[in-house]
């Protein structure tokens, strides 16, 4: 059960480092010209809007899966993982990969 806290701790640690970094030294645009769209914006500073409202919305899922996690672990008294909370874990990891991928590219 401990471990598992440590795992939610952690989860939500590297969330939170991960995005906190400075926008300017994740995403810049490239400088080219050639990559404009027809309304005069870059395809690149489209991309990284898309990637920033998908990382908001995996964060809000992530928060929300740590929450029901938390909660299961404080309804649980018999110190017995369940299966429910073992999927939590694993669709918290996944969703933290997830956004962190998406933010070192």
């Amino acid at each position: 059960m401990k471990t598992l806290l440590r795992f939610t701790g952690a989860a939500g640690l590297a969330l939170a480092l991960a995005l906190s970094g400075s926008p300017q030294t994740r995403h810049s645009p490239p400088r080219d010209d050639d990559s404009q769209l027809p309304d005069a914006k870059h395809q690149q500073e489209e991309i990284l809007k898309e990637n920033h409202q998908k990382d908001l919305k995996d964060a809000a899922q992530l928060i929300d899966l740590a929450e029901q996690l938390k909660q299961e672990l404080e309804k649980n008294d018999r110190h017995v993982l369940s299966i429910s909370s073992l999927k939590k874990t694993e669709e918290i990891e996944k969703l933290a990969k997830r956004i962190h991928s998406r933010l070192v590219r």
